[in-house]
């Protein structure tokens, strides 16, 4: 018989290892998804900031076609 066996009968070492494996993965997976989080976080501020931005570019377009046209209608 195997000797391996004889001390291992019910397979415990293989399964400590399977769960070892299990165990870095999850932390793995975890530490991923924090990262993840974290970008999307970020990435919701820049979009944020950037429509504000766009606001405020439109906001004095439409000031400067305005003025134009004031200036269109004087003349």
């Amino acid at each position: 018989m195997d000797e391996r066996h004889d001390q291992d009968p019910y397979g415990l070492e293989a399964l400590e290892r399977g769960m070892d494996a299990l165990i870095a993965t999850c932390r793995r997976l975890k530490e991923e998804n924090d990262m993840l989080r974290a970008q999307v976080t970020l990435l919701m501020e820049e979009r944020a900031l950037l429509v504000e931005r766009n606001e405020n570019a439109r906001v004095r377009v439409e000031s400067i076609i305005a003025r134009l046209k004031e200036m269109e209608e004087e003349a």
